[in-house]
């Protein structure tokens, strides 16, 4: 892990986000009874493929060390985002991952996707990230470039909620 742009490796896993960076926190409800669908399609880069993300990976399945570069936008204006999975867990009440910034990568930082199920049974779908930009036009978006990442994680959010209504 040791190109990683960040120091603050794993820190997405319990949310404590660290100061002087850019947080980033969605959480949206899922359909009930949806858990293990909703899961399977996190740790398996299914959610981020059916938003339209192109991924690049080492491995069919989020693990610690897997190599993973979204891809956002269209053709030559498509920006690619090198990562590693930090974490990843899988358990009957909480699973997902974390990854982290490489080089190359327009910002350094950390974000984490979880599936949750709480003692009442509600599933839960989180985005939890912290940022800070690593290339001048993503300093030069500034407040635009977050909305972009808060709107990304509203639509990360809708496609599960679409994916669990598939089953």
């Amino acid at each position: 892990m040791s190109e990683l742009t960040y120091p603050q490796v794993g820190t997405t896993r319990q949310g404590a986000l660290p100061a002087g960076w850019h947080h980033l926190r969605h959480r949206s409800r899922l359909p009930d009874g949806s858990f293990a669908v909703a899961a399977e399609a996190v740790l398996t880069w299914r959610l981020h493929r059916a938003a339209g993300v192109r991924m690049r990976t080492d491995a069919p399945r989020a693990a610690p060390g897997v190599r993973v570069t979204p891809g956002l936008g269209v053709g030559p204006l498509r920006i690619w985002g090198p990562c590693e999975v930090v974490w990843a867990e899988s358990d009957s009440r909480r699973a997902g991952f974390g990854y982290g910034t490489l080089p190359g990568h327009p910002e350094h930082g950390e974000e984490a996707f979880l599936v949750t199920r709480d003692d009442t049974g509600a599933v839960w779908f989180e985005v939890v990230a912290f940022s800070r930009p690593a290339v001048w036009f993503m300093r030069v978006a500034g407040p635009l470039g977050r909305a972009v990442q808060h709107g990304y994680a509203h639509w990360l959010a809708r496609t599960l909620r679409r994916l669990c209504a598939r089953g």
